[in-house]
C-alpha cells in the first residue's frame, strides 16, 4: 500500500493554520458565524476536488473499454489521487479550526504542547505496547500540532530570526535523534520495511520535521517579504496562489497521462536508466514539458477555486455541513488508498465516489445550474 503523506505536506498544514487564523479574524470582524465561515472554506476546497474525481471516474471507464487490466487502472488512479489524502485530513482540521484557534489564543504554545504530547504518547503505545491501532490517532495529534504552528506564525510568536533558527534546530535535533536512536526509519516517505513507516500512520517524526521546516522557512520571511515588494514577483505570487489547489490536485494526473501516451508511442524517453548522467540531464526537460501540459489545465479549472457561493444561496446549518464534510473525508480517504477498481469489497470506488458527491450535496457544495 502506498504511503499517503509526504514531508512537504507539513507546509500545507502550517500555511493552512495561518490562513484559517486570518479568515477567522476576518469573519469575526464581519459578524460571520461558524456556519458561514465553514461554508466558505469548504467551498474552495471541495469544488476543484469534485472535478478531479469525476474526471478519474471517466478515465477509469475509458480504460476499461480499451481493455486495460484492473491492476493497471487501480495503480494509475491510486498514484493520481495520492494528493487528495491531504484534503481528507485537512477538511477535518478545518472543521476543528475555530475551536483550535480559541484554544491557541487562550493557551498559546501550551496548546501546541498538548497536541505534541498526544502524538508522542500515541507513538509510545504504537512501539512500546504494540497497540498499533492507536497509531491512526496521529492523523489528529500530529497534524493539529503542525496546524498550530500556523497560528504561531500568524501571532508572530517566534519573533527574531535567531529564535526561529533555534526552533528549527530543536526540530532537526529531535528528528535526527529519533531516527538514529529510536525505532523510526530514515525515509520520511516509504520504508524498506512495509510494516513500519513514518507516514502511514503519521509518526511524531513528521511533527519534528514540520518544526524544522517551519523555523527555517520563517527565518527567510523578512528577505522574502522584501522581494515581494516588487510588483512583478508579487503579481506572479498572487496568480500562482489563485490556482495552487488545482496545480496540487492535477500535477500527478498530467504526469500519468503523459507517461501513458509515451508508453503507447513506443516509450521514448522512458528507457533511460535512473541515476545516470542522461537521466539527470533529462529532468529539466521533463519538468518543462509537464509544466507546459499542466498550465492550460490550471488556467481552465482554477476559477473553481475562486468560485464564491451565490448571493442568494442559503448557508446550511453547521451540523449538516459537518456531517457532509465527514462523508467527503471518508470517500476521499478510500479513493486515495484503494483507487478505482481496488479495495476489499466490490465496487468500493463507486461507494467512495458516492460518499463524496452525497456529502457535497448535504454540505451545500454541489454547483448550482440555472
Amino acid at each position: 500500500m502506498a504511503d499517503l503523506d509526504f514531508p512537504g505536506d507539513a507546509n500545507f498544514f502550517i500555511v493552512g493554520g495561518y490562513s484559517n487564523a486570518v479568515s477567522l479574524e476576518s469573519a469575526a470582524r464581519k459578524g460571520i458565524g461558524y456556519a458561514g465561515w465553514l461554508s466558505a472554506r469548504l467551498n474552495r476546497l471541495v469544488a476543484p476536488l469534485l472535478v478531479l474525481l469525476v474526471a478519474w471516474a471517466a478515465i477509469a471507464v475509458v480504460m476499461v473499454l480499451l481493455g486495460v487490466g484492473p491492476e493497471v487502472i487501480q495503480l494509475a488512479s491510486q498514484a493520481a489521487l495520492i494528493p487528495t489524502w491531504f484534503l481528507a485530513i485537512y477538511i477535518a482540521i478545518v472543521i476543528l479550526a475555530p475551536a483550535a484557534y480559541k484554544f491557541w489564543q487562550r493557551m498559546g504554545f501550551t496548546s501546541f504542547a498538548i497536541f505534541a504530547a498526544g502524538a508522542i504518547l500515541t507513538d509510545v503505545a504504537f512501539f512500546a505496547s504494540d497497540v498499533r491501532w492507536l497509531g491512526w490517532g496521529n492523523y489528529f495529534w500530529v497534524w493539529l500540532a503542525v496546524h498550530h504552528l500556523g497560528f504561531a506564525w500568524r501571532d508572530d510568536r517566534l519573533g527574531r530570526v535567531t529564535k526561529r533558527l533555534l526552533f528549527s534546530a530543536v526540530g532537526f535535533v529531535a528528528l535526527w535523534s529519533m531516527i538514529h536512536y529510536g525505532p523510526y526509519p530514515l525515509a520520511m516517505v516509504g520504508s524498506p520495511d512495509p510494516e513500519l513507516s513514518n507516514t502511514l500512520p503519521p509518526k511524531v517524526t513528521l511533527l519534528a520535521l514540520g518544526i524544522f521546516q517551519f523555523g527555517l522557512l520563517l527565518a527567510l520571511e523578512t528577505p522574502m517579504r522584501r522581494a515581494l515588494d516588487g510588483l512583478r514577483l508579487w503579481t506572479a505570487t498572487v496568480l500562482i496562489n489563485s490556482m495552487i489547489m488545482t496545480v496540487y490536485l492535477w500535477h500527478i494526473t498530467v504526469m500519468i497521462l503523459f507517461v501513458s501516451a509515451l508508453h503507447l508511442a513506443g516509450s521514448p524517453g522512458l528507457d533511460i536508466e535512473p541515476g545516470t548522467n542522461a537521466w539527470w540531464w533529462s529532468r529539466p526537460v521533463w519538468i518543462l514539458v509537464l509544466f507546459v501540459l499542466l498550465l492550460p489545465i490550471a488556467l481552465l479549472l482554477s476559477p473553481l477555486e475562486r468560485r464564491g457561493r451565490p448571493a442568494d444561496a442559503k448557508v446550511p446549518a453547521a451540523a449538516r455541513q459537518i456531517a457532509g464534510a465527514l462523508m467527503i473525508c471518508l470517500g476521499i480517504a478510500l479513493l486515495a488508498m484503494f483507487g478505482f477498481g481496488g479495495g476489499p469489497v466490490q465496487r468500493l470506488d463507486l461507494i467512495s465516489l458516492a460518499l463524496v458527491i452525497v456529502g457535497s450535496g448535504i454540505s451545500g457544495l454541489l454547483p448550482r445550474f440555472r
